[in-house]
């Protein structure tokens, strides 16, 4: 098996610990999380915690897409998360990530990152309507989501488990986790408000992030919400749909 790995300089001095880790990931750590697609497990090392993630197998077509023509998740991550915190914006501290192939095919991945001991998600948001200073951290969600979009940064993944919230003193801090599906450029005003469309079902929420991202674009609320909305809609119409038809294949594979 072929190894390749990139560390982020402050973390040179730890690469044996971090090998060791990455190499026993299977019988040591402590399980974190969700587990059902990737497996993710915290370890310590010099008084902080680490947040290795291990990516699994892709299919056969993707281990010689990502073995010859495309970077890997794993790669992706560490890569987006240090041009994020040369943008100033929250992410969890890359450390390193670790890539494993054949001569022909790709097989195991890891990312390493510090971990975040959050407050809640936006997830959280979602389902307690009711939160602690609720509407608050809604408006400060959506300036950061604004200022993700004048940065130019398109977070493809921008989806409720996605965004890591700190209460701080009197304001929230915003971490964006689950990386490797990004594009840097410059974002017109479909495409910026579209990104918001994967993060809730609920009317009210959209009604105060459109207020909110309407302000700080300095467009009409009436305009911002319409297409928020319709965005909202046509993601979870496509959703459902796409639930729909795996509930189906699964009832013709059992038949």
């Amino acid at each position: 098996m072929i190894k390749k790995s990139e560390f982020h300089k402050s973390y040179n001095g730890h690469k044996d610990q971090l090998d060791y880790f990455i190499e026993h990931f299977d019988e040591i750590g402590t399980p974190f999380g969700n587990q059902d697609r990737n497996s993710l497990k915290l370890f310590e090392l010099n008084n902080k915690t680490l947040n290795v993630k291990s990516f699994r197998v892709p299919n056969i077509f993707n281990q010689i897409a990502y073995r010859f023509f495309r970077k890997s998740k794993a790669e992706r991550s560490f890569e987006y998360a240090n041009k994020l915190k040369q943008l100033d914006i929250g992410t969890p501290q890359p450390i390193a990530y670790f890539e494993f192939t054949t001569a022909l095919l790709f097989k195991k991945s890891f990312y390493i990152s510090e971990q975040v001991n959050c407050d809640l998600t936006y997830r959280e948001l979602t389902t307690d309507l009711n939160y602690p200073d609720y509407e608050t951290i809604l408006r400060a969600f959506t300036r950061f989501t604004f200022d993700l979009h004048e940065k130019g940064v398109h977070f493809l993944d921008h989806s409720p488990g996605n965004t890591l919230i700190l209460k701080e003193v009197n304001d929230y801090k915003f971490y964006l986790v689950d990386l490797n599906r990004m594009e840097f450029k410059q974002l017109d005003f479909e495409s910026r408000v579209k990104n918001f469309s994967k993060l809730t079902t609920h009317k009210s929420i959209v009604e105060i992030m459109s207020n909110e991202y309407a302000k700080c674009l300095g467009e009409s609320y009436d305009k911002v919400f319409d297409l928020m909305w319709k965005e909202t809609l046509a993601f979870q119409e496509k959703y459902h749909r796409k639930r729909r038809l795996k509930k189906k294949l699964k009832f013709w594979k059992r038949a």
